[in-house]
């Protein structure tokens, strides 16, 4: 039986990455995609997903969410990385074929969970706003939600402590309060975060093949990689990117890919290490903790990345050839 998807996600390179892998893989259905900022404002974010949607003839319904965090100023869109709009130089066209739904983000999780009991995986690889809000409005939905994985945080595995400062990762940042929410309330969280993304990297050959042997998907990533690998090129280092939000569509596909431990996560919200997720895997008991009473969540702390590249290849130009 299929795994039933819905991607909360702010298109964004990556994501856009992301959301082919996932409408792409045979063992799941994407019911839902539900829009956030983030690497792109929400109108541009929104736009991209249809554009998607539209290009690849794809079933998922798109729900636009919140254009702001919790509590926090917003950061703003990640132009630097993502470009203007979020595809890089890519730009979505203004008039599309299709259209998102009149229901917020927010509601359409909780209305998809109360359907579809113990049937649907969250999978989050943008700030964790859009379910936060459904937490607080429908605090049943943890009963109700199959599993939570999210691409976000950064616990200090394999050297990996932060991306937008030295210990925070970008989608906690942006809301760590919202974060903190997600990660503390009592339903099953994975967290596939920087300790095992950057741990794998698309290679500019990598790209180039996928290009070659992916057919449109493949020379569609391969256009709006450009831009990414630019800033990578330029600011990193690298002739490349790290697998960032595919990573968490990878999880969802074959969690055995992934080394995980368990155990309380909280999000510092304030001060110098606002986004900082910080996990107590430890059964010791403190006279001051605010931990213990929480649930124990799980961490990627290892990742095949050969076999991950090797199944996000083998997912793509299979698809292109359908």
């Amino acid at each position: 039986m299929k795994k039933k998807i819905i991607l909360d996600t702010d298109p964004g390179i990556d994501d856009a990455m992301a959301i082919l892998f996932a409408e792409a893989h045979p063992e799941i259905e994407l019911i839902g995609i539900t829009t956030v900022y983030g690497n792109a404002t929400i109108d541009n974010g929104t736009q991209n997903a249809l554009y998607l949607k539209q290009k690849f003839g794809m079933n998922a319904l798109v729900a636009k969410g919140t254009d702001m965090p919790l509590v926090r100023e917003p950061v703003g869109a990640t132009v630097i990385v993502h470009g203007e709009t979020g595809f890089g130089d890519l730009k979505a066209p203004s008039s599309l074929d299709v259209s998102a739904i009149e229901k917020p983000a927010y509601q359409f999780i909780i209305d998809s969970v109360r359907a579809e009991p113990g049937e649907i995986t969250l999978v989050a690889v943008g700030p964790l706003t859009n379910l936060a809000l459904a937490l607080e409005a429908a605090p049943d939905i943890v009963e109700l939600v199959k599993e939570v994985v999210i691409m976000g945080g950064a616990f200090g595995e394999n050297d990996h402590r932060g991306n937008v400062t030295p210990f925070a990762e970008a989608n906690i940042h942006d809301d760590p309060h919202a974060a903190d929410k997600v990660f503390t309330a009592s339903w099953p969280v994975t967290v596939i975060g920087l300790d095992v993304t950057e741990e794998s990297f698309f290679t500019a050959q990598y790209l180039d093949e996928l290009r070659d042997d992916a057919g449109e998907v493949g020379q569609f990533i391969w256009d709006v990689s450009r831009y990414y690998l630019k800033f990578y090129s330029e600011k990193v280092g690298m002739e490349g990117c790290h697998v960032h939000d595919p990573s968490a569509i990878a999880y969802a596909i074959q969690p055995s890919l992934f080394e995980c431990r368990s155990g309380a996560i909280r999000v510092v919200t304030d001060g110098p290490a606002e986004g900082m997720t910080i996990q107590k895997s430890d059964q010791r008991s403190y006279m001051n903790d605010e931990w213990s009473s929480f649930p124990a969540q799980k961490v990627g702390i290892k990742v095949n990345d050969k076999a991950l590249l090797s199944l996000y290849r083998e997912t793509l130009v299979r698809y292109s050839q359908s």
